[in-house]
């Protein structure tokens, strides 16, 4: 997924002579400070313990191209840390050892790129159909020595047939009475489906009730992750595969 955010609604600008000015008759100028990565979070190097130095890596290289290849939005720099790459992390203990997940809509490699740098006992198909994205999947992959994953250019719907997977991943892709038809052909029997939600997803599950119920999805719950760990916990919708 990409990290996305509104841009300001008001342009930087200097007061050119003649416009407003203040009491004493100067110019006034306003020019904002472009905004700043976020310093590095204690919990990261809990989350990553020995492939911190991949995280750190990846999460500059998004900072300094993801604006511009249109990955992240403008005001995502101060939060990038916390809300994105953590955030996305925390799934990391809830995959399977030597399991083959897939990330549905992979974007600028959220969570797909974070998790294979945490997961490196795990092999993983990033799965996005932008070929701008996958363009940067692939090379973020090779950068970063990321020999556990490939990444296939493709909607989610139209892979079906080629991919038996233990586990999907999705993080904000769209509403779970969507993304779980989707999702669901992709998984082999008694695997599972683990889809990054926002505050509401207790919403989305009440309003995917016969969905949930049409697939045969099985243990299904809703996880919090990252109480007392990070500022901002993680929502997960987890559903076992019949």
């Amino acid at each position: 997924m990409t990290a996305d955010a509104q841009p300001s609604s008001e342009s930087d600008a200097v007061t050119a002579p003649g416009g407003p000015s203040d009491a004493s008759g100067a110019a006034s100028t306003d020019v904002s400070e472009p905004p700043v990565l976020e310093a590095e979070p204690a919990a990261a190097q809990t989350l990553f313990g020995d492939r911190i130095d991949v995280a750190r890596s990846f999460t500059n290289e998004l900072a300094r191209r993801g604006e511009e290849l249109g990955l992240i939005g403008p005001l995502e720099l101060p939060r990038l840390w916390t809300r994105h790459i953590l955030n996305s992390a925390l799934l990391a203990p809830l995959l399977t050892a030597g399991g083959h997940v897939g990330d549905v809509g992979s974007g600028a490699g959220l969570p797909g790129l974070v998790l294979a740098i945490a997961r490196p006992d795990v092999t993983f198909t990033l799965i996005e159909p932008m070929e701008r994205r996958v363009e940067w999947l692939t090379a973020e992959a090779a950068r970063l020595g990321l020999e556990n994953v490939s990444v296939l250019r493709a909607r989610a719907e139209d892979v079906s047939d080629e991919l038996v997977l233990d586990q999907v991943t999705a993080r904000a892709v769209s509403a779970l009475s969507k993304l779980i038809p989707i999702t669901v052909p992709l998984v082999r029997s008694g695997g599972e489906l683990i889809l990054m939600k926002g505050a509401r997803v207790d919403d989305e599950v009440a309003a995917a009730r016969k969905v949930i119920l049409r697939k045969r999805l099985e243990n299904v719950e809703v996880l919090e992750l990252g109480v007392g760990v990070v500022e901002e916990t993680t929502r997960v919708f987890r559903a076992t595969v019949d």
